[in-house]
């Protein structure tokens, strides 16, 4: 086991999107949310925390047969920071790390999240571990069990960039991976990613 468990954000309504729920569109035949828990479940990352808040039977329901444990937020509505706090809360004693996933980023692979674990560990467990392509930030992230309380304090619709900046402990980890900001935020994006067999960059 890698010490280390996947948080994957799978609560939100998606308004950008439309109507449709966004984290039930398409892409090559599967949901959105669908591609990230296969490539969750299929790396070191272990257990895989689905927490799920819009249309939560919905989502769950894509990601039948698969080994996750699913993590209702029942406070979706008041943001990112109420699905990132529910992960916190259910991670099992021995995790000492999460790595966060968004469910908008199908173009995660399994490589890539056991890589980032693996430089987690190998840069000696710091406080965070970011991706960075051509010098922009993305996901997924690193974060050690050590932000539990600054998580614990975060409020509205945030991630945890707010708690990292400034911190000489939060580490950037440089990569070629261009899937590492590839999410889906609109139709447009959508249908332009929908036929892609690899990661590309937004129109």
């Amino acid at each position: 086991m890698s010490g280390v468990a996947a948080i994957l954000l799978a609560a939100g309504r998606g308004t950008r999107f439309g109507e449709e729920p966004k984290l039930l569109a398409r892409v090559g035949g599967k949901a959105l949310v669908r591609h990230v828990a296969e490539a969750a479940v299929q790396s070191t990352a272990s257990p895989v925390l689905v927490v799920t808040g819009h249309r939560a039977e919905d989502v769950q329901a894509e990601l039948t047969a698969l080994p996750v444990e699913i993590v209702h937020n029942p406070l979706f509505a008041d943001g990112l920071s109420t699905s990132l706090k529910a992960g916190f809360s259910a991670l099992p004693p021995e995790a000492r790390a999460a790595i966060i996933l968004l469910g908008d980023m199908p173009f995660v692979r399994p490589g890539l999240i056991d890589a980032l674990v693996a430089n987690w560990h190998d840069s000696g467990e710091p406080a965070a571990l970011v991706p960075v392509f051509k010098g922009q930030r993305g996901n997924p992230v690193v974060l050690s069990r050590a932000l539990q309380t600054a998580i614990t304090g975060l409020s509205g619709d945030v991630g945890a960039g707010s708690i990292l900046r400034g911190r000489s402990d939060v580490l950037e980890w440089p990569t070629e991976d261009l899937a590492i900001i590839q999410d889906i935020d609109t139709r447009q994006e959508w249908t332009f990613c929908a036929g892609a067999a690899s990661p590309i960059k937004k129109p």
